[in-house]
């Protein structure tokens, strides 16, 4: 109709919106490359941290811990190098696809890693009962009912309450806490040692508490 309204105004992407503010302010394009660069900047900063991670916990805690227990420093080293490239590799093979999930596949991760982990963590800091029975089987129950719900709600429309697909953790957070205490009743309990480490993690070194 000749007349600009605010419905006219359509932001698909914020991104867009973060690179334009120096152009639509009349500032310098020096501005707007900054602008571009402190994204580009924060964005390789997570995915380095993101490969470190990957690397060591596959060369550490898989490698180290389970294949060769006798493995030198430099040899470990070495392997987290190689895994971190390989890594980047695939992380870059997939990115070509250009999957229009990705961001829901960030949440699932995180989906995942709380219906697992957290109970796990939480339970083995605060309840010095807790054992290595009841927290594997919590981790596997709190697992495996995030990974149900997740793929029941995403592809074969199972809804339990109205909860969303990236929200499945909700279901596996209280089901993994209760496997921990229920199945470290029925179980040994952890050794006095144990019990003295999970009370001490709780202090700082130097905070003078007792």
């Amino acid at each position: 109709d000749g007349v600009v309204q605010f419905a006219d105004f359509v932001v698909k992407s914020t991104d867009f919106v973060v690179l334009a503010t120096p152009e639509i302010a009349g500032l310098p394009f020096v501005i707007t490359g900054l602008v571009m660069a402190g994204g580009l900047a924060a964005a390789l900063s997570t995915a380095d941290g993101l490969l470190l991670t990957i690397a060591n916990a596959i060369s550490h805690d898989l490698y180290y811990n389970v294949i060769n227990r006798n493995a030198s420093l430099m040899k470990r080293l070495m392997i987290t190098k190689v895994l971190l490239v390989v890594t980047a590799l695939i992380a870059a093979s997939v990115a070509t696809f250009r999957l229009a999930i990705i961001v829901e596949l960030v949440a699932w991760a995180f989906s995942l890693a709380a219906g697992a982990f957290f109970p796990a963590l939480v339970m083995g800091i605060w309840w010095k009962r807790a054992n290595k029975v009841g927290a594997v089987t919590g981790m596997l129950v709190g697992f495996l009912t995030t990974v149900v719900y997740m793929i029941g709600s995403r592809f074969y429309g199972m809804s339990w309450f109205g909860t969303t697909t990236i929200a499945s953790g909700v279901f596996g957070i209280p089901l993994g806490f209760l496997t921990i205490w229920a199945v470290s009743l029925m179980t040994a309990p952890p050794s006095q040692e144990v019990q003295d480490l999970v009370v001490s993690v709780r202090y700082p070194k130097t905070g003078g508490a007792s």
